[in-house]
């Protein structure tokens, strides 16, 4: 493990913010990795979220394949754009940007309506950029509904070209993406291969397109035992003094590790309050 924090700090950079999906893992992205094996073959997250996790995987191993999937499409899309064609997002997102400093508030809400009818990722990433904090939410009908920053204005096209060129560098080699179901992913593995779990909480509320089946997960989990195939889970944690666990099978899991706290940033945007956060880390190995 002190080889591996130690190959860490000297060869990662921090991760810059592409998507500020809920429940990101882009500031404990340095306490979770250092207890990654030192040697990976491939890569999988299967709940990809922002992908700040495998965008540090990817520096850090720079010879390793990474498999990244979700269910949400238009999510994959961002990342499948911006590893194979980033001018294409970098032009229309400032094309977007331009049309709404000219109809503002207007524009954005064009765009949501759109978005929520069409699900193209473009709009998505232009709304992600422009919204309240950049945070990604959904209401129960699974329709986008945050609300436009009034006072930023969005992010500026030069800020956002320097973060899809960072992100581009990263992933424009060895790197794949795919929608689909996680559990999918079970017939591609194989010895040598390392998976990172990051699903959404059992008691999650509108904020995911689909909610975790328990029984379903922990079969999945079971599976990856019963293929010895080694993987970390990010999975309950704390909000102040109030847990959040979950009754996870001993059985499952070798280790159970708790990750430092940080400021939860939706609680903040939605309540108005800092709530420290702690996550626990699970691993098989």
């Amino acid at each position: 493990m002190l080889k591996q924090l130690s190959l860490f700090n000297s060869r990662t950079s921090k991760v810059p913010s592409l998507v500020k999906w809920t429940g990101s893992k882009r500031k404990s992205a340095k306490q979770i990795l250092k207890y990654f094996p030192e040697d990976i073959n491939r890569y999988f997250e299967p709940f990809l979220g922002s992908g700040s996790i495998l965008y540090a995987v990817r520096e850090l191993y720079p010879d390793c394949k990474v498999y990244g999937s979700d269910i949400y499409k238009p999510l994959i899309d961002i990342f499948k754009n911006v590893s194979k064609n980033p001018l294409k997002l970098k032009n229309k997102y400032r094309h977007d940007w331009t049309k709404l400093q000219k109809d503002f508030p207007n524009f954005f809400y064009k765009k949501r309506e759109l978005f929520n009818k069409k699900k193209n990722f473009q709009d998505l990433i232009f709304l992600s950029r422009t919204c309240v904090n950049g945070i990604i939410r959904f209401n129960k009908n699974n329709e986008f509904n945050n609300s436009l920053h009034l006072s930023r204005r969005g992010m500026k096209p030069d800020l956002f070209d320097n973060i899809v060129d960072n992100w581009f560098l990263r992933i424009k080699n060895k790197s794949y993406f795919k929608c689909c179901d996680y559990t999918s992913i079970l017939n591609h593995l194989k010895k040598g291969d390392f998976i990172y779990l990051d699903p959404p909480y059992f008691h999650s509320k509108n904020r995911y397109i689909e909610n975790l089946n328990k029984d379903k997960f922990f079969g999945f989990i079971d599976e990856l035992n019963k293929k010895n195939i080694l993987f970390a889970l990010s999975f309950d944690g704390s909000r102040d003094n109030i847990k959040l666990n979950e009754e996870f099978p001993k059985k499952l899991f070798k280790r159970k590790i708790s990750i430092n706290q940080t400021i939860s940033t939706l609680n903040n945007v939605l309540n108005k309050k800092k709530n420290k956060f702690s996550d626990s880390l699970y691993l098989n190995y």
